[in-house]
């Protein structure tokens, strides 16, 4: 969406607040020997608290309140009873809502527990790759510039991106104009960003894939090659100089 207005721009910062906090108090929770359900049962509660509704059930119908994915798990991995978090899994916790009538998105990954599988340099690296992209975001940049940006960052540390999923527009739905922010460079992609855009920014990095595929269940998003997985999303306000981050409080940095 573009913001035209002061109620928009409250909207918005407040819908961003409600998926922030969730996100940052389920990670806050997560403990090794819980279940994704667990977890994603948490999120709900969290999300409740604020008045917001999740986004990926109330639009999609998706079998959950918040997406859980896990090591090999690219993203909208299903909260499960059955899936028990072990010390050293990377865990992707991915959170969208909408709060009257305005909808905000974000996501994180990190370890759980000890880095036995040495992983913490991946998690770094998406972190700082959507940082530096995020910082070059302006009125005017070239929408194409974000993925060479995440590719640079992520080849730079030994590691690949997803080509089949990236970044997008949201406000008013949970998926808007423009969408396909990719996490690679295309040169024929001529779009810029608009002031007062508000855009969900997103890293896919992995150790081995490039693309994802849909797993039996129609949801979960597995590496093509295998590996693990990591993501990360702001979502941000565009202006003409700095971005507003209105999910800051998530605390990815």
């Amino acid at each position: 969406m573009i913001i035209n207005n002061r109620m928009e721009q409250e909207g918005i910062y407040k819908a961003s607040q409600a998926v922030a906090m969730t996100l940052k108090k389920m990670k806050e929770f997560t403990k090794v020997g819980m279940t994704t359900k667990e977890l994603d049962d948490y999120g709900k509660l969290i999300l409740e608290s604020y008045g917001a509704q999740s986004a990926p059930f109330s639009t999609y119908g998706f079998p959950g309140w918040t997406c859980i994915s896990v090591n090999n798990e690219m993203a909208h991995g299903i909260p499960s009873h059955k899936k028990v978090l072990k010390e050293g899994d990377l865990v992707n916790i991915d959170v969208s809502a909408s709060l009257n009538g305005f909808y905000s998105d974000n996501g994180a990954s990190f370890v759980l527990g000890q880095d036995i599988n040495n992983q913490q340099k991946l998690v770094d690296t998406s972190i700082l790759a959507l940082n530096e992209a995020i910082s070059y975001i302006k009125g005017g940049a070239r929408i194409s510039e974000v993925g060479r940006i995440i590719d640079k960052v992520a080849k730079s540390n030994g590691y690949k991106v997803i080509k089949n999923l990236g970044g997008h527009g949201v406000g008013r739905k949970l998926h808007e104009e423009p969408d396909c922010i990719l996490n690679y460079y295309d040169r024929y992609d001529r779009r810029r960003f608009q002031m007062n855009m508000v855009v969900a920014i997103e890293t896919f990095l992995t150790t081995d894939s490039t693309l994802v595929n849909t797993e039996p269940d129609g949801w979960t998003l597995t590496g093509n090659k295998g590996g693990y997985c990591v993501q990360h999303e702001h979502t941000i306000i565009v202006t003409s100089g700095k971005p507003i981050i209105l999910t800051g409080r998530n605390k990815i940095e």
